[in-house]
């Protein structure tokens, strides 16, 4: 059974844009192999070693993305009072306020404020409404917020 993945229309942009920048670097790739080869034996070739990891992390993650992409399912982000894939969500914890955006684990990003439905924060979170109270369990212990807002 193939695995689907869950993916915003943003996050189907992204892998998008990814994939095209990837493919664009192939011939880019291909150059440095060849030149490299021209230095010879290719045994002691540091610049060929390079060159054929770089091609390989790039194909790697190409065919990684076009597998996202084949099996994605969209989800649109609805105007629902309760917490899922796509809501995004003020919570306060304290004097402290932060916005996440609770996406599929393929767009998880925490830096850009991205969460997953998997992770702990994600699934302290999902099924809850503006007002309640969710509690995420940490190793440095219990956090508890106030959903202030879902979007």
């Amino acid at each position: 059974m193939k695995k689907l993945y869950q993916i915003t229309a943003e996050g189907k942009k992204e892998l998008e844009a990814e994939l095209d920048q990837l493919k664009a670097r192939r011939g880019e790739i291909a150059e440095k192999i060849a030149e490299a080869r021209d230095y010879g034996d290719l045994s002691e070739n540091a610049e060929y070693d390079a060159a054929r990891e770089e091609q390989g992390l790039v194909e790697s993650r190409v065919a990684e993305i076009e597998d996202i992409l084949l099996n994605a399912e969209l989800i649109k982000a609805s105007r629902k009072s309760t917490i899922g894939i796509g809501s995004k969500v003020e919570l306060k914890s304290g004097s402290k306020t932060v916005n996440y955006h609770v996406v599929g684990p393929v767009e998880a990003n925490p830096i850009e404020g991205k969460i997953s439905n998997e992770s702990p924060i994600g699934l302290a979170l999902m099924g809850k409404k503006e007002g309640d109270k969710a509690t995420v369990t940490t190793p440095k212990g219990d956090i508890n917020y106030s959903i202030v807002a879902v979007n």
